[in-house]
């Protein structure tokens, strides 16, 4: 946004504004909490620039088991038992797989047999697409998914600062055998695809599905607002026939 645009937007005058962004004026804790409603800005970057003004945070941010995140997990816990008998997975900031339905498990464990996975900690998105002892010898269309991802973390470091453990990880995996090394550059200008499918094909069997990412609407702490759910849906009859399968008494 232009300095008039969000001065306009946030109802103060632009001068001011201009001083604030200077460092000519010193702005209030309203006016920050202000100007970072404005801007959209998520509720921990909120907190990062409240202190950065001499102010405390005052978003909240809880362990995901704490009491008063109970509301959220029965949410979240709703929309996985709803998507059965497809596959659906609770993500965290850092791309943990926090929570998953009971097909999901079931899925990536018939893809992940007899792979060294467990070695790499507990299950992380990118870690799983980008490494080549997990699911990546399994997914056919691997270059577009797996660079449709990163980009994808890119663009989110545009919106939010990335934290340290999140900058390690991206470094991490873009690190790895086989990541080509111009995907460690963000393409801010490129169009991402609306949806990307990804394709799976082990032992014979052929999965293909798009998802879609879902994000509380209302959150009430960081931690909530950082969550986010991923819903699978088959592409076609083939894998809504296995996906059936897979969310049955066995594969």
């Amino acid at each position: 946004m232009s300095q008039l645009a969000l001065a306009t937007e946030a109802e103060i005058s632009a001068r001011h504004l201009s001083f604030v962004e200077s460092g000519r004026a010193k702005p209030s804790r309203e006016m920050v909490l202000l100007l970072a409603s404005v801007l959209d800005v998520p509720m921990r970057e909120r907190n990062t620039l409240l202190q950065a003004a001499g102010f405390a945070a005052v978003f909240r941010e809880s362990e995901l088991a704490a009491p008063q995140l109970a509301i959220v997990r029965q949410a979240f816990e709703a929309i996985l038992a709803q998507h059965r008998p497809y596959h659906a997975v609770v993500l965290d900031r850092n791309w943990n797989i926090v929570s998953r339905n009971e097909p999901a498990a079931r899925f990536f464990g018939f893809l992940l047999a007899g792979s060294a996975a467990e070695r790499l900690g507990p299950p992380n998105v990118l870690r799983s697409i980008l490494h080549p002892d997990a699911l990546r010898p399994w997914i056919t269309n691997w270059e577009v998914v797996a660079e449709a991802l990163i980009q994808r973390v890119h663009r989110e470091a545009v919106g939010n600062a990335l934290a340290d453990d999140t900058r390690a990880l991206l470094g991490e995996v873009l690190r790895y055998p086989g990541v080509p090394a111009h995907w460690a550059r963000a393409d801010l200008t490129a169009n991402l695809l609306p949806i990307v499918p990804v394709c799976f094909e082990r032992d014979g069997r052929r999965f293909s599905y798009f998802s879609t990412v879902t994000t509380l609407g209302t959150p009430i702490d960081v931690t909530a607002q950082e969550l986010r759910i991923e819903c699978f849906f088959p592409v076609d009859s083939e894998t809504r026939a296995a996906a059936a399968q897979f969310a049955g008494a066995g594969a």
